[in-house]
């Protein structure tokens, strides 16, 4: 089996099939009709599995048999099987959620809430900023060290929280960061002051209680893509981090 083959295996296999079923439904789609004796010869699947494996992809729609001697398979189109397997795996993920969803409103006894919260990654990291900035009531400040560390979803985050009356500033020393930002209602300020040579990473407040700190890799790579972030709501910390950092802020934006 040759690479890409055995990559297609697998992927078949993540879709919700038997390694047996997928590499029965991938020597059809080179048949294009065949026996199980064929689809042996193909597949390399014993031919006592054959049956069974292709008897399974029968029930999930994804074959065709024909009732002759010896019975004849045959693969629906990918078009179908695309759907069928997306709808499958929808149904899956409808069913998972659901449940978890019925856990979480039956849960008992008291939330806990740590302190502080770490992540790990570039795309986690701005999902947080993200969900953060949707909570803002009053106020957002973030800044950014570097373009590729504010996502789109991130300015469409911003630009909303703005559009209700949210006041929100972007600090960067980097001007297409500030161009993300331009003509719309935040606002856009560099830093008087040089930040920090360290500072690679990005830094967000929302109200007077949420605070979110990243850095990267370190300041030898500043294109790097490994990104840890710290942060905390709702807690005496953030409060405290909150109007430290606001102070320093204001330092270095000459307020």
């Amino acid at each position: 089996m040759s690479a890409d083959e055995h990559d297609a295996v697998a992927s078949l296999e993540r879709l919700g099939l038997s390694n047996y079923e997928a590499r029965v439904f991938l020597a059809l789609q080179k048949l294009g009709t065949g026996t199980a004796r064929d689809v042996h010869r193909v597949a390399g699947v014993p031919r006592s599995q054959v049956y069974g494996a292709a008897e399974e992809l029968e029930e999930r729609g994804l074959v065709e048999l024909q009732q002759s001697t010896p019975k004849r398979y045959r693969p629906v189109s990918l078009d179908a099987a695309r759907e069928r397997l997306s709808a499958r795996l929808e149904r899956e993920q409808e069913r998972a959620f659901g449940y978890l969803e019925r856990v979480q409103k039956e849960r008992t006894g008291p939330e806990t809430r740590e302190d502080v919260w770490t992540l790990r990654g570039r795309e986690p990291i701005s999902n947080r900023v993200v969900d953060l900035v949707g909570g803002a009531d009053e106020r957002v400040l973030l800044a950014a060290a570097a373009p590729e560390l504010v996502s789109d979803g991130m300015v469409e985050a911003l630009f909303e929280r703005a559009e209700t009356g949210v006041e929100v500033v972007v600090v960067s020393e980097d001007p297409a960061v500030r161009e993300l930002f331009a003509g719309g209602r935040c606002a856009v300020y560099a830093p008087i002051e040089e930040p920090p040579s360290d500072h690679t990473g990005r830094l967000l407040l929302c109200d007077d209680n949420v605070v979110l700190l990243s850095v990267r890799a370190g300041s030898a790579f500043p294109d790097s893509t490994e990104e840890t972030a710290i942060w905390s709501a709702d807690t005496a910390l953030s409060a405290v981090l909150t109007q430290v950092i606001r102070s320093g802020m204001a330092a270095l934006l000459g307020e």
